[in-house]
């Protein structure tokens, strides 16, 4: 790894005993690492900066304290059509972090536990390879919170599960567990609470001794393939949705009942 490591407000870059793995920490517990726009911003500059590191082979993604994340910030979300500064700047940070996650050269590992709400499951939808614990509550509430899923996620998750099971899980919003999410194809492990950071451990240290060459050629031809079967790169309009859902009156409704039931105006 190179000298200096960034500092940032809302996550933070780890290093390792071995320098070809290092951890990408969503560092906003008391909020349960709830994505904010300041952390989408800094989300971007990290994977930039994480390309610039020539040995890291491999990246663990994970959220401080107990939970992954809780998805979007909903305080971001509540004032975006009247008091951004530039709402669909603001509305596209999303699928700007997640494509950049997607992209950034390190095999990375998605280790999730906790909650991992919306947005936080798109996240992990853009990593390579992604692992669960057993208490992992998963839940994709956007249509409840008047809003389309947005930042790419709807075709991540139909080349995973298929269109099918994605239309069910967007429009029905209800949780499902860290099995579920394995039997859908959204996880590649489960692993008991307990063991789980020793597994993520060892599997980031199993990969870090695979030839970069193969390691980087193999992401990058099938990530090439996934887009010739549901590309994320048309999704570019998807902030355009995002402020037309805010325009409409029956979706800033629903937006103002899911608020009001989680104590939010």
């Amino acid at each position: 790894m190179p000298a200096t490591t960034p500092e940032f407000s809302t996550l933070r870059i780890d290093t390792t005993a071995n320098p070809a793995v290092a951890h990408l920490v969503l560092n906003r517990p008391a909020r349960l690492n709830a994505l904010s726009a300041e952390l989408l911003s800094e989300l971007v500059e990290a994977c930039s900066w994480i390309d610039s590191v020539p040995d890291l082979k491999v990246l663990v993604v994970t959220g401080e304290g107990p939970n992954f994340s809780a998805g979007f910030d909903l305080d971001d979300f509540s004032g975006l059509g009247e008091s951004s500064r530039d709402p669909r700047a603001t509305a596209d940070l999303g699928r700007r972090a997640a494509e950049a996650l997607t992209d950034v050269a390190p095999l990375t590992i998605a280790a999730v536990r906790g909650h991992c709400v919306g947005g936080g499951l798109v996240l992990v939808a853009a990593c390579d390879l992604r692992v669960a614990a057993t208490s992992t509550r998963f839940a994709i509430p956007e249509v409840d919170l008047g809003i389309p899923l947005a930042w790419g996620g709807i075709p991540r998750l139909v080349r995973e599960i298929g269109p099918a099971r994605t239309k069910e899980l967007v429009l029905s919003c209800r949780p499902f567990g860290a099995e579920e999410a394995a039997s859908l194809g959204v996880v590649n492990r489960v692993v008991d609470d307990e063991a789980f950071e020793t597994v993520v451990a060892q599997w980031a240290e199993e990969l870090s001794g695979k030839p970069m060459f193969s390691i980087r050629a193999t992401k990058s031809q099938v990530n090439a393939v996934m887009e010739e079967m549901a590309g994320t790169r048309r999704n570019a309009n998807d902030a355009d949705t995002l402020l037309a859902a805010l325009a409409d009156e029956e979706s800033r409704q629903a937006s103002r009942d899911y608020l009001a039931s989680r104590g939010r105006s």
